[in-house]
């Protein structure tokens, strides 16, 4: 986290020419933000993912202002290619678009699919399991709901199979719902989009068919990447979607990336750098005041084809080993204003989880360490929130595999009706 001589930024301004970043005479919808200049809004629509060439994930509707949050845009029957991904039985998989909120509070729109298990009483409504997959990408193609619509790709991401939670609920009987948390300008990491699009999500899917998806009971859950989008509407449930509070019986959060400032300590120039600098342009392109902290090289760098890239080669990124110092204007740029104002955001250190959380990490994380787990458990402790906390034997990918058969369990005794324990001191 340390600074860098003041000089060194001037000389990397100096060596590294302009980005060519496009000059726009109208500011696309989605890069729109209010209080910059021109400039640094042609930026953010540089840095934001090339478009699919699918409408349903690109195209940004005109009336967002006039609808509700959760309200449908459209759907889209899937069935046909998402059955061979899901590899269990399922009698539909929908595909759909609603209004969803920005970081900033604006109209936005996100995505995900509903898939249906093929049970005999299909009549009667099931439990619902909402599988925030760790997504941790850049590009829009990376995402389940796109590889679920278009079949298996070079873009589909390991993390949308394994672990196999949305095979072993369909295979159990439930419903599924699998959101694209990162929500249309693909904001990795950024904890209030995900909540948002995680919630309008439960709303969209219940417009769909009130009687099979209005009433039942709702899990979350999350590993990594899915525990900041899960994590994130546990904690926005009561204010934003408080209508689904009474059917939302708990959430599990594992391998939580909690506090951003440790993990600037963790994660920075070492093998974890990839996915940190992918993170951090996934948040700047909620929060626009990090992109007027980049600078030249870092510029080139997020209007590159880079800033479309997929969960595998966003870790083999590692391997440079770049300081994210070398990629800023300000020679401390982890003890700035804006990263304090982020850090204090993304915390969310004074909301308290509307539902029972089950949370699990291991012991030996190295880039996400243990300690963020700790703090997060004994926080929600403290706002009120009933929560559960288990350590197991590991690191990251260890601890995924250790602690995914009793998180499963937990969830499963909430959709069968069993309250979750208060295991707060």
């Amino acid at each position: 986290m340390m600074p860098i001589p003041p000089q060194i930024p001037a000389a990397i301004d100096g060596l590294v020419p302009d980005a060519p970043t496009p000059r726009l005479g109208r500011i696309p919808r989605r890069a729109v933000d209010e209080g910059y200049p021109w400039s640094v809004l042609e930026l953010r629509e540089a840095v934001l993912p090339s478009a699919t060439g699918d409408p349903m994930f690109d195209r940004w509707p005109d009336n967002l202002a006039g609808s509700r949050p959760g309200d449908i845009i459209t759907t889209r029957d899937v069935t046909a290619t998402a059955a061979p991904v899901v590899t269990a039985p399922i009698r539909s998989a929908t595909l759909v678009k609603f209004r969803s909120t920005d970081a900033g509070g604006a109209p936005s729109f996100g995505t995900a699919t509903v898939l249906v298990p093929d049970t005999t009483d299909r009549d009667r409504p099931r439990p619902i399991v909402v599988n925030n997959v760790p997504i941790d990408s850049l590009g829009t193609h990376c995402t389940p709901g796109y590889t679920l619509a278009h079949g298996f790709s070079i873009a589909t991401n390991p993390t949308d199979l394994v672990p196999p939670t949305t095979q072993l609920a369909l295979a159990r009987g439930y419903t599924v719902l699998v959101p694209d948390h990162q929500g249309p300008r693909m904001a990795y990491a950024e904890p209030i989009v995900a909540g948002h699009v995680v919630l309008d999500a439960i709303r969209a899917m219940a417009a769909l068919d009130r009687h099979q998806f209005g009433t039942p009971r709702i899990v979350m859950t999350g590993y990594s990447g899915g525990a900041i989008a899960t994590g994130g509407a546990a904690r926005l449930l009561s204010e934003y979607a408080p209508e689904l509070a009474s059917r939302v019986v708990g959430a599990t959060l594992g391998g939580v990336p909690a506090d951003f400032r440790l993990l600037v300590g963790s994660m920075n120039a070492n093998l974890a750098t990839g996915f940190f600098h992918a993170a951090t342009l996934g948040i700047a392109r909620e929060r626009t005041e990090i992109l007027t902290m980049a600078n030249d090289f870092a510029r080139w760098l997020a209007s590159s084809p880079l800033k479309n890239l997929c969960t595998i080669p966003t870790a083999l990124a590692g391997q440079t080993f770049w300081p994210m110092q070398l990629l800023s204007n300000h020679p401390d740029p982890f003890h700035s204003p804006v990263a304090e104002r982020i850090y204090r955001i993304s915390a969310m250190a004074d909301r308290r989880s509307a539902v029972p959380l089950y949370i699990y990490h291991g012991t030996h994380e190295w880039w996400i360490p243990a300690a963020g787990a700790r703090a997060l458990y004994r926080q929600q402790c403290r706002l009120g929130a009933r929560a559960a906390y288990r350590e197991v034997f590991g690191e990251h990918v260890t601890a995924a595999v250790l602690g995914y058969p009793e998180a499963l369990s937990w969830l499963d005794q909430r959709l069968q009706g069993s309250s979750a324990p208060d295991e707060c001191p």
